[in-house]
This record gives structure tokens, sequence and C-alpha cells, in this order.
């Protein structure tokens, strides 16, 4: 049986849930094929032992391919990431009370890495099924993108596909907000990411298609 790891997120910043772990842990076991399962874990939002974590799952599970996810705070789709840099710039501290600012993620390493997965033909699939999303260009500079990173720094060359997803807030989270920020629910985050990730599995080269941003 071959294997993809999925990974979300534990709640960070004062909320009780953490919509990428909500979503992901309904995916566990899910088949993508005759022989192709998910196998769904959480990671730590700390930057101490975020990459430990995912370091200890990639050597256990030697997947096929992997993608992390995690909460895009105020996001209002499903996005798929193309781009991790290398640079923390926490604007909170993580679940571990720190905070590291203007750190390189892996000191002398590659300015970025682009992901490896099939981003724009994962949009194409994921909104014809009438669910948004987009792809996009920043994971920002917080755990996410640290991660991101660190996946992509240990899976370069090895030709294991790899990326990163953020997904919305759940209704739930932001109700009584005043504005009210973007959100998804979670039967619908959840059938996103499954689309997303039959998509990645099943399209070895990606689609040609404007998918950039103006500003």
């Amino acid at each position: 049986m071959r294997t993809v790891l999925l990974t979300g997120f534990e709640p960070f910043d004062q909320d009780l849930i953490n919509p990428s772990w909500e979503a992901v842990r309904l995916l566990e076991g899910v088949q993508l094929g005759a022989d192709v399962r998910i196998v769904a874990r959480q990671l730590p939002c700390a930057f101490a032992t975020a990459g430990e974590r995912l370091a200890q799952l990639l050597a256990e599970h030697r997947p096929q391919m992997v993608i992390a996810v995690g909460l895009g705070p105020g996001r209002s789709d499903i996005s798929i990431e193309r781009v991790a840099i290398n640079l923390n710039d926490a604007r909170i501290p993580d679940n571990l009370g720190q905070q590291p600012v203007d750190t390189e993620v892996v000191p002398g390493g590659p300015a970025a890495y682009f992901g490896t997965l099939p981003s724009k033909a994962m949009v194409r699939a994921v909104r014809e099924a009438c669910i948004g999303a987009s792809v996009s260009q920043t994971a920002g500079t917080f755990v996410c993108n640290q991660v991101f990173y660190l996946l992509q720094h240990a899976l370069a060359g090895s030709g294991v596909r790899s990326g990163f997803i953020h997904v919305p807030w759940l209704p739930e989270q932001v109700a009584g907000r005043v504005p009210e920020p973007p959100s998804m629910a979670l039967p619908m985050q959840v059938e996103g990411l499954r689309i997303a990730l039959l998509t990645a599995w099943n399209t070895p080269v990606d689609i040609t298609e404007a998918g950039g941003q103006v500003s």
C-alpha cells in the first residue's frame, strides 16, 4: 500500500480548534486509489518542534506524496501554495512562546523552494466542484511557511512530490466578529482537500493557465 502523508496543525493563538487538523483528521485512511491511502497526522504549532515531528513522520511512513495543511486566517478559499521562503518572521509567539524574527529556516539554505504539486490543476479541480480555491504565492512567515520550507528541503531531489495548502477559518470561529472574516464549512474543506489530493496524485504534469496575482 502506497502512502500519502497529510498533516494539519494543532490550535494556536487562543483558538480552541484548528480547521487544518479538523479537516485533515477526517481524511485518515481515505483511499485515493486501489493501493493508495491517506495517513493523517498532527503537527505542533511551534518553531522548535514542528520540523522535528515532520522529520519523524517522513522517516516512519516513507510516503510517496506529502501535503501539509495549515490555517490561513482571513483567507476565503482553499489556497494551494507555490513558494516557501527561507525566513521566519513571527507576528505572534508560537505555542511554546517563541517568536523568531528575521531568522533563516535553514541557515545557509536556498532563498526559496517551489512546491512540486500540480497547483493549477488542483485549483481547477476544486473549483469544478463549486468549492473556492486559488493559487497562492506566499505561505507567510510563521510556522506554516517553516514547515513548507523544511518539507521541500528534506525532499529536494527525492522524486517525492510535496507542498502546502492553507484553509480558511470555520464559520463557528468567526461568528459574531465585526466585520465577519471569511470562512468555509468543514464538510466543504474536507471535500476540497480530498479533491485536491486526488488530483495531485493523478496529475504528473501541471496544466498551464493563468493563476497569478495582480498585487
